[in-house]
Formats: C-alpha cells, sequence, structure tokens
C-alpha cells in the first residue's frame, strides 16, 4: 500500500497486461516488399479518400510511399505532398529504395524539396520562404514534397485550394486535424473535400483527439475509405516481443523519489517528466533531471561526440543518458538530437540507455530498443498516451517485454487539492482502459443464430452450432464474432461502418465523460450499471451521431457496450483463473480464453450486458495499487456530489420505460424490488414535476 514513508506502491500491478503470440506476421513481406498492413493499404490504392488507422511501428510511412507512387504512375495524378506534425518526422519519408524488395518504383524526394529539413521554424514571419517554396515546387516536374503542417497550413492561406488539383495530399499524424472550425488544417480539409480535385491519404495511430473534437464531421468521413490495422494484429504479430505492461502507479511525496524507485536502470527507458505548470513539478525543470540522473547512479562526465551524460550505475555499467530536457544550450542540445537520430546507430542498442524529455521523444520518435516508457504526472490527451506508448512497442531482436508506467500524485487527506488530484487520477485511469480497449481485437456481434460468417473458426474448432453458444476467430484479422441474444443490428451503411471501425472512439467519447468515471469507478455503491450503460453511453452517441436514426443510434450503443465489457470481464475471468493457480494461457489464446469463460457463463444476451458495470475490472486493479483510507477519501467525496435527477436524464429514463411497458405490459413500478425499475420510474416522476415546473413557469409569464 502507498503512505508517506513509501512514496509508490511496494508493489506494482499493472491495468493491462498482455502476452503476444509473437508470430513474426507483421514483419514478414509479400513479393512487393510489403508487410501486412501495407499490403492491406494497398489493396485500396485506387480509392480518392483514403484513411489508414494503423499503430506506431506498423509502417505506415512506407504504406503511403506504395500509394503514392502508384498514384503518380499509374493513376495520372501529378504530384504527391506529404504532411507532417513536425520537422522530425520528416526523416520518415526519407528515400526508399523499395525496388530492391520487389516493388515496381523506388521512393525519392529532391532534397530541395523536404522542408523539414530546411532552416527555419514554421511561424508566419519566417515561413514565407517555405510557402515560395512550395509555390517553386507545385510548378516544378519534381514529384514529392515533405512539409510540416503549419508550412502547409500557410501555403494554403497564401495560395489558396485550386492550384493543388490533381494532387495527392497525405497528411501525417491526422489526430492533429479537427472538425472544429478554429483548426485551419481541418477547414482547409473541408475546402479541399468540398471542391473534390485532390486525392487524400490520412494516417493516425489514434484516430481521436484528447480535447473529445471530432477529427472529420460525419459527412466528410464518409467519404473516406478506412483500412484498420490494429494493435492486437500489430504485436501479436511481432517476432520478439512477447508481452507488454501497463500500469498506472500512485505515489505521495515528491516524484523524483517515486522515479528512483520504479525507474530499472537495465532496462532502455524514456522518461517524461512534467511540464513546469503541472501540479507535480518540482517548478525546477534541471533540478529535476539531476535528482533523476542521481537515482541512477555516480555521474562521470559528458561523453565529446555525442552529449550523452555518462552515469556509472551500481551494478558497475556506464549508462548513457540523453537530456533533452536542458535547452540552455541550443548547440549542445543540436549534439545529442543528432546523436539520437544518427541512422548509423539505429540498430546499435547500446548507442543510449534512458532518455529524459519533457516536450520530446513523442510522436515520431523512432528508438527501437526503448522497454519503458515511464511518464510522471495524467497526460491530459489520450493520443498523448497512445503515442508515448508506442514508443516502448517497436520490435527489436532480444527484446521480449516492454511496458508504460504512469506515476501519478495520490490524493491525500490533508490536500487541499483533492477534486485536482482526483480529476488527474481519472484521465489516468481513462488513459488505462482505452489503452484496453485498444490493445483487444476488433469485435463482430450479431443477434443470436445469424450464422458462421466467412474466415471465422468456431468454438476451437469445433464448428458453428446453430442453437449453441458461440465464438468465432479469424485469426487473419484478429477479429471475433460474438452473438448476442436481443442485439439490434445496424440499418444503415453508415452505422454499419460505426460498428465494424468506430467502436473504439465512441468508447473513447464514454471515458473522456468525468461524470461516468466519478459514478462508475467511485460511487458504484449508488450508481446502477444501467445509468452508465444505457443513459450516458446513450446520450454520448446521440450527440456523437444526431443524424443517424433512434435505431442506429440504439445499434451503436449496444456495441460500444458489448465491446467494452466483454473485454473487461475477459480480464477478470483471466485474472480469476490465474488467483486459482491454474496454466497460464499465452498469446493471443490468452484473451481468447478470457472471452470464452465469460460468453459460457450463460445466454449471452444484451440486458445482460447491460447490467454489467463497465468498470468492475478498472475498480479491481484500483483497490489494490491505491491507499485503502484515500480510496475511501475520494469515495466520499464523489459520493457526496449526487444530485437530484438532471433533466435530460430524466427524459432519457422515461424513454427507457416507455420501451420497458412496451415489452412488459405496464410502467415501471418505483417500489419494485429491481433497482433499475425504480429507477426508471423515479425519472418518469422527475419527468413529471419539470413538465409542471415549465407549465407553471409558463402560466405565471401569461398572467404577468
Amino acid at each position: 500500500m502507498t503512505n508517506t514513508t513509501n512514496p509508490t506502491n511496494s508493489y506494482t500491478v499493472p491495468s493491462v497486461s498482455i502476452t503476444t503470440a509473437h508470430t513474426g506476421a507483421s514483419s514478414k513481406a509479400n513479393e512487393l516488399g510489403m508487410r501486412t498492413m501495407q499490403e492491406r493499404a494497398y489493396t485500396k490504392r485506387g480509392e480518392q479518400y483514403l484513411l489508414i488507422k494503423s499503430p506506431p511501428a506498423s509502417g505506415k510511412s512506407r504504406a503511403l510511399m506504395f500509394i503514392a507512387l502508384d498514384k503518380l504512375n499509374n493513376q495520372g495524378l501529378q504530384q504527391v505532398i506529404v504532411v507532417v506534425p513536425e520537422r522530425s518526422i520528416g526523416g520518415s519519408f526519407a528515400d526508399e529504395s523499395l525496388s530492391q524488395y520487389g516493388f515496381y518504383w523506388d521512393w525519392q524526394v529532391v532534397p530541395q524539396w523536404n522542408l523539414c529539413n530546411a532552416p527555419g521554424i514554421d511561424e508566419p514571419r519566417v515561413a514565407k520562404s517555405k510557402v515560395d517554396a512550395v509555390r517553386a515546387f507545385l510548378d516544378s516536374r519534381d514529384k514529392v514534397l515533405v512539409c510540416t503542417h503549419a508550412t502547409f497550413r500557410f501555403a494554403v492561406e497564401e495560395l489558396g485550394i485550386d492550384v493543388f488539383d490533381n494532387r495527392l495530399i497525405a497528411i501525417d499524424e491526422f489526430h492533429h486535424v479537427s472538425a472544429n472550425p478554429d483548426n485551419k488544417l481541418g477547414s482547409q480539409l473541408s475546402a479541399f473535400i468540398n471542391r473534390d480535385k485532390v486525392h487524400l491519404v490520412a494516417m493516425t495511430g489514434s484516430y481521436f483527439r484528447g480535447d473529445s473534437e471530432a477529427v472529420l464531421a460525419p459527412s466528410e468521413e464518409n467519404k473516406f475509405e478506412t483500412v484498420t490495422y490494429t494493435y492486437y494484429e500489430q504485436l501479436n504479430g511481432y517476432r520478439w516481443l512477447k508481452s507488454l505492461d501497463i500500469g498506472y502507479f500512485f505515489y505521495t511525496g515528491r516524484y523524483v523519489d517515486a522515479v528512483a524507485k520504479v525507474l530499472d536502470p537495465s532496462l532502455k527507458t524514456i522518461v517524461h517528466i512534467p511540464n513546469v505548470n503541472a501540479r507535480e513539478s518540482l517548478k525546477d525543470k534541471e533540478r529535476e533531471v539531476n535528482e533523476i540522473m542521481s537515482a541512477l547512479g555516480e555521474w562521470q562526465g559528458v561523453d565529446p561526440t555525442t552529449g550523452f551524460h555518462l552515469i556509472k550505475a551500481k551494478d558497475g555499467r556506464t549508462l548513457k543518458v540523453a537530456d533533452l530536457v536542458d535547452d540552455s544550450d541550443p548547440a549542445r542540445r543540436s549534439k545529442v538530437l543528432s546523436a539520437l537520430k544518427d541512422p548509423t546507430q539505429k540498430n546499435n542498442r547500446g548507442n543510449v540507455d534512458v532518455v529524459i524529455a519533457l516536450g520530446m521523444a513523442k510522436e515520431g520518435f523512432d528508438w527501437i530498443w526503448c522497454e519503458h516508457a515511464l511518464t510522471i504526472g495524467y497526460r491530459s490527451s489520450l493520443t498523448e498516451i497512445v503515442q508515448i506508448i508506442g514508443r516502448a512497442t517497436r520490435d527489436a531482436e532480444g527484446k521480449e517485454r516492454s511496458r508504460f508506467t504512469n506515476l501519478i500524485a495520490e490524493p491525500m487527506a490533508d490536500q487541499a487539492a483533492v477534486a485536482e488530484a482526483v480529476n488527474d487520477m481519472l484521465k489516468a485511469i481513462s488513459a488505462s482502459l482505452l489503452m484496453e480497449q485498444v490493445l483487444a481485437p476488433r469485435y463482430e456481434f450479431t443477434p443470436k443464430d445469424t450464422g458462421p460468417k466467412e474466415g471465422f473458426i468456431y468454438n476451437g474448432g469445433e464448428g458453428y452450432q446453430l442453437g449453441g453458444t458461440n465464438l468465432g476467430v479469424n485469426e487473419t484479422t484478429g477479429q471475433f464474432h460474438v452473438e448476442i441474444n436481443g442485439l439490434t443490428p445496424p440499418q444503415s451503411t453508415e452505422a454499419t461502418r460505426i460498428c465494424k471501425e468506430d467502436l473504439n472512439e465512441v468508447v473513447t467519447s464514454f471515458l473522456q465523460d468525468k461524470t461516468v468515471l466519478e459514478r462508475g469507478l467511485f460511487d458504484k455503491e449508488n450508481t446502477l450499471p444501467e445509468e452508465l450503460t444505457q443513459l450516458r453511453m446513450g446520450k454520448i452517441v446521440r450527440e456523437r451521431y444526431p443524424d443517424l436514426s433512434e435505431v442506429d443510434q440504439e445499434a451503436i450503443r449496444q456495441h460500444a457496450i458489448a465491446a467494452m465489457n466483454i473485454t473487461q470481464q475477459a480480464k477478470l475471468a483471466l485474472a480469476q483463473t490465474d488467483a486459482n493457480g491454474s496454466d497460464n494461457v499465452q498469446g493471443s489464446a490468452a484473451l481468447l480464453d478470457g472471452v470464452r469463460k465469460f460468453v459460457n457463463v450463460r445466454e449471452l444476451d444484451i440486458d445482460l450486458i447491460d447490467r454489467i458495470s463497465p468498470f468492475d475490472a478498472a475498480y479491481a486493479v484500483l483497490a489494490k495499487a491505491m491507499d485503502e483510507r484515500s480510496l475511501r477519501q475520494v469515495q466520499a467525496s464523489i459520493a457526496a456530489k449526487k444530485v437530484s435527477i438532471p433533466e435530460d436524464e430524466a427524459r432519457d429514463l422515461a424513454k427507457r420505460a416507455l420501451q420497458f411497458k412496451n415489452e412488459r405490459g405496464r410502467l415501471p413500478d418505483i417500489n419494485s424490488a429491481d433497482a433499475w425499475e425504480k429507477r426508471m420510474a423515479e425519472g418518469v416522476a422527475a419527468l413529471a414535476r419539470y413538465r409542471a415546473q415549465a407549465k407553471a413557469t409558463q402560466g405565471e409569464s401569461a398572467n404577468g
């Protein structure tokens, strides 16, 4: 347990722990030199609008090269413009001799057209030369330009959209785009789509934003063909990496003391320290870095070639530490960055041991040997968490295990800002739960007895059984087919697409709802599961997809809750299996075993799924990882915030009550022993009060 004398957990409890199948499929190339994801994307190369959702290290940049070269050589497009969020990522699109691996053409970028290598920063004052370069490129006969999001925005503002006609625009890290009108790049892409004269390829490892904004408006998103390659497929297809642990761990006192307890010098590690304005910060970033290095061992000096600090560890080894926090000496910082990016050292495991960073070493930071991403303080963006974890999930020879650790300050009884601390905790737990969904396989849900689907192996090879409990697995795509009695199937093409492709985005919105997390985790005794699974998730789906029919909205709600709850219940089933001392099933079979245990407990129906709290598994981890006194204190503070039923919730409860009446022939009874029936009746009564109050107010206004 956590206490003031021991600043971190005396033992660690990962909130997510997976063991991969390490089949090697992710790294196997076909006759054209394409890995699995790249081959999947290439089959859609003829699409005008293509969205590639694929995790870090899956080869999105090379997939774009294959597609772009085909568009240039076979589809009549004039040029390709690759747009990246920051200059350091531009290196991912450097020259590649693809023909030596079997492809038809090579990827070549004339040096002057890789604007990420040009001097100067992306500000309006100094960006004019880069805009001029874009103009010159468009007038040239060269084929490929690489620039930053900022340069592209400035160029579109100055040159207009029509000058880009008949070209491919490829947007890397597409989650930086937003449908919000204030997002310039998002507005410009809308203009390109409305003009309909360019091809677009959008690439992202996390198709959701930390601010809950939609990336694209639904009407625009409908125009994109989606290629999805999941984390589940990626990790199970690795050759070397066998397991991944993700955990949030709580500490009291100074974070630098806590870091000393979880920073293992034997692991290749990236440490992300908190922003100077964060609650966890000691307000002196140089001192914080020095204390972290002191925890590693005795400082021996600085390597004159690389700029890395040399630290003598307790085991006698000399550790090489790259400090990306100290920006007081630009020349030294440039030397360190160059040493980290040195292509001749990419496959050298001994090049560096620890990287300490503040705002860097996230997106596009390609250090394949990283085994541990240690992050202090919550990250407001779930996307940022996914990107940081991606730093540790590269496959590399001899690297069998990787982990992500998020150190979070624990609320204390005498702490004035308990509410702020609780908010930080909720965000960290939210990120952990989201990663659980991201790492899970994709589910395909159908109503009971729909029949077998092509490509799926049912019931461990025994085959599909009509009237039985069926669980199918597609080893190629990493999908599970689960039948659910009473499931509402989607009616429209768009709703069908959402249920197949976008459930994680729906779950993300759910997990970013503070009320959902507060009630689900810390007020379990006073919160019915249906309040979360039906009311809150229903509200989120309606707000996210207002133009869909009620039937489609309900179908999406059911699919999203089923995906989340089946993953969580599978985790609980596996935990129970391990606790009983049973054999620990390895690889992709582990989660499958957990899903099978849950599915076979009883007839799986949507009512059963709606009656399960989506936070049961998370609470089980929380109860182990957090000091009991602090946990009770947080629960009490959340329970004290309980208020009367809001009007919108009363309206939703009344709608559920009407469904209840249609099914049972009577309205819910407020004195029922069934808690959910009672809650629906309370909602009907509350709505009646709101309507009476509104009527009385209208009467007073009329009389006045």
